[in-house]
């Protein structure tokens, strides 16, 4: 199993499945949710939308994951998560991140997905400091790579340069290896 940190558009990549930084609702919102709704096209919603509700309005809880098609991606699904708001630290966030991140890759090696590629889950509009994702994201990756060995291909995909570089010092300060992506 590799870990690789790129930046670029998580809806281009070829991999077999993309991780959507979700809201609850699963039914699309801004940043990388956005992006991956619009790029999959108007079924992605309509399989989102026939996911059973826990609750009034929630598909999906904090921590929690769930899987649909890739629809028009090139990627052949989505696993939807849903990360914590930052409440200062206080309120189980890196708890709640660590279980995004270990449900994405339950979902991965339950659909037999070899190749899965992660946004930086809370790091936009629910203010997660950049570091401390990193952090937490980077630890249990490396720890979920030591126990299963699936996915085999492991892609941390940021949007910006100041997220890559926050994978690399986490991966670099936890003495996890970073492979190079494939050319």
């Amino acid at each position: 199993m590799t870990i690789e940190i790129i930046q670029s558009d998580i809806t281009t990549l070829r991999v077999d499945a993309v991780v959507n930084a979700a809201n609850e609702t699963l039914l699309g919102g801004g940043g990388v949710d956005g992006a991956i709704h619009r790029a999959a096209g108007p079924r992605l919603l309509a399989a989102c939308r026939a996911l059973p509700e826990v609750r009034p309005h929630v598909r999906c809880p904090a921590g929690e994951a769930r899987i649909t098609p890739g629809f028009d991606l090139p990627a052949r699904y989505v696993i939807h998560t849903v990360g914590p708001v930052w409440r200062g630290g206080d309120a189980r966030e890196p708890e709640l991140l660590a279980a995004c991140h270990r449900n994405a890759l339950r979902l991965a090696r339950e659909h037999a997905i070899d190749s899965i590629a992660f946004p930086a889950i809370s790091c936009g509009v629910y203010g997660y400091p950049r570091d401390a994702a990193a952090a937490v994201a980077v630890a249990v990756l490396a720890e979920e790579q030591d126990k299963t060995r699936t996915p085999h291909r492991i892609v941390l995909c940021a949007f910006d340069a100041g997220m890559a570089e926050a994978w690399r010092a986490a991966a670099k300060r936890l003495h996890v290896p970073i492979g190079d992506p494939p050319i």
